[in-house]
């Protein structure tokens, strides 16, 4: 069988790292490159902590890009809050040296996209785990790009007012402990960037009130990566035509969905449930790795 061509474009956080491990640990895949954008943290730390993933999981072959460093329109703010200031959970050392520069490539991300696409056309699966700056970039440089990817797997927007299909997905955090108890360095370097958000979740009250950190555990990008994978994790989807808005001042960035069918264009498929068992399965090798 023909592996499946994939490039992931990141902001690489925990669950980032996670969905990256995923694709990773499957064989029917061939990552082209991993692109860097802002987003849980400054571009610069993104790239090191795609390049921390790959050093774990032996795979460090795979280019990674550097990308959009801030929004296209208006101001930039990190979840500096939710993975730490690094986006890995500010546990890890060593991130004074400035010798990762040498590891990332020339090629800005945007360019490498295009080039990437173009060269396989129809080929392609592209996984968007961040803000969507270098897509919408490389749209600019060239409209044709949409029209040769295979498809585009996007994290990101609500059908309604909760963060409804994560949180409706979550997996228990017994799996979570047996997810990385196991003896590889995958799942070491995972129970080290999750120790904080671990401890944090287990604070008293918390599960009743938190919708990042609640009675499950949630790895969000990673959904999206093991929907590219391996489309029968997805068992109940809704096909609909979407718009971003981008331009007000509360809503900025939310995904409105048009049910009603007016507008003839821009439609996807929402994923609403997916196979937990098969998904749990997906994670636990990911981190049996390398």
């Amino acid at each position: 069988m023909s592996q499946k061509l994939m490039i992931i474009d990141t902001d690489c956080g925990i669950d980032d790292a996670q969905a990256i491990m995923l694709a990773l640990a499957s064989s029917n895949v061939k990552i082209l490159g991993i692109t860097c954008c802002f987003g849980n943290t400054d571009v610069d730390n993104v790239c090191q902590n795609v390049l921390r993933v790959l050093s774990v999981c032996q795979r460090t072959q795979i280019p990674v890009f550097r990308g959009a460093a801030s929004c296209l329109v208006g101001a930039t703010n990190p979840f500096k809050d939710h993975f730490g200031t690094d986006g890995l959970g500010d546990v890890l050392q060593d991130r004074d040296s400035d010798t990762w520069k040498t590891q990332i490539q020339k090629e800005h991300a945007v360019n490498s996209l295009i080039r990437l696409v173009s060269e396989h056309p129809g080929q392609v699966s592209l996984v968007a785990l961040g803000p969507l700056t270098n897509l919408a970039l490389a749209v600019r440089l060239d409209p044709s790009i949409p029209q040769k990817l295979k498809d585009l797997y996007i994290m990101g927007g609500n059908m309604e007012a909760t963060w409804e299909f994560t949180c409706r997905n979550k997996l228990s955090w017994e799996f979570f402990d047996e997810l990385i108890a196991q003896d590889t360095a995958a799942a070491r370097f995972m129970k080290t960037i999750t120790s904080k958000c671990w401890a944090f979740s287990q604070e008293p009250g918390r599960n009743a009130k938190d919708v990042l950190f609640g009675s499950g555990f949630v790895p969000y990008d990673a959904y999206a990566v093991a929907a590219c994978v391996d489309g029968s994790v997805i068992t109940e989807s809704v096909e609909c035509s979407v718009r971003v808005e981008i331009q007000g001042e509360l809503g900025r960035g939310m995904m409105a969905l048009d049910f009603l069918g007016k507008l003839k264009s821009h439609r996807v498929f929402v994923m609403k449930t997916c196979n937990l068992t098969k998904f749990s399965s997906m994670l636990m090798a990911s981190l049996q790795q390398p």
